[in-house]
């Protein structure tokens, strides 16, 4: 009998076997000598499409930015409910995929779905009627409480022992220890009162900016 062929070597699946380690074990398990042994290849043999593990890691928060819905940009809706429609979309892509995140936060560079998802946002506030100026401040602006509610748990930063907040040291801490059985809960509640918070203040700003 003939033995089964090996799944030929593609970018795709290079770039898919990278993001699977990266979710699992963090930005260091991507070693192009991990990777060759996940693929059942020669080490080489990666170099033929990537030359770096750094160009691997550029791909993988690029498959990621991939998954950020842009259709609000494009379908009609008002701007406030576009940013937050995206702004929800995109938290949600970096929460299944957290370990690429600081990757991500030095910005799109050279990598395509990065650069399309930076020009449907600053698109889609100057066809609203943003001035330029302010369109790119809006998507600096997002893309810092975004990246920044991904980063990290703020519920998951307090340990779940309640001796740890003395009320003698910490009188207003007394149900601190609640907060990590609630991660999910209050991290995304907190997510959705920034939210509104700067969606409100942009309103503000744009009638302000454009007299509507």
């Amino acid at each position: 009998m003939a033995r089964p062929r090996k799944p030929l070597l593609s970018t795709d699946r290079i770039v898919e076997t990278a993001r699977v380690l990266v979710d699992a074990e963090g930005l260091a398990a991507a070693s192009t000598r991990r990777l060759a042994a996940e693929l059942g290849v020669s080490g080489p043999s990666l170099y033929n499409h990537f030359r770096t593990k750094d160009q691997i890691l550029e791909a993988v928060a690029d498959s990621v930015s991939a998954q950020v819905d842009l259709s609000m940009f494009s379908d009609g809706r008002d701007w406030r409910t576009a940013l937050r429609d995206w702004a929800v979309s995109y938290r949600s892509a970096l929460r299944d995929h957290p370990n690429i995140v600081p990757v991500l936060a030095t910005g799109p560079g050279r990598r395509p779905a990065g650069l399309r998802l930076a020009d449907a946002v600053y698109g889609g506030m100057v066809d609203a009627g943003w001035p330029p100026a302010q369109a790119t401040s809006i998507g600096a602006l997002m893309r810092y409480f975004i990246m920044g509610s991904a980063l990290g748990s703020f519920a998951g930063g307090f340990v779940d022992d309640e001796s740890a907040y003395d009320p003698a040291d910490y009188p207003h801490l007394g149900q601190a220890h609640l907060l990590a059985e609630q991660q999910e809960k209050v991290d995304e509640r907190a997510f959705e009162v920034g939210l509104a918070a700067l969606l409100d203040g942009l309103a503000g700003q744009f009638s302000e900016a454009t007299g509507r």
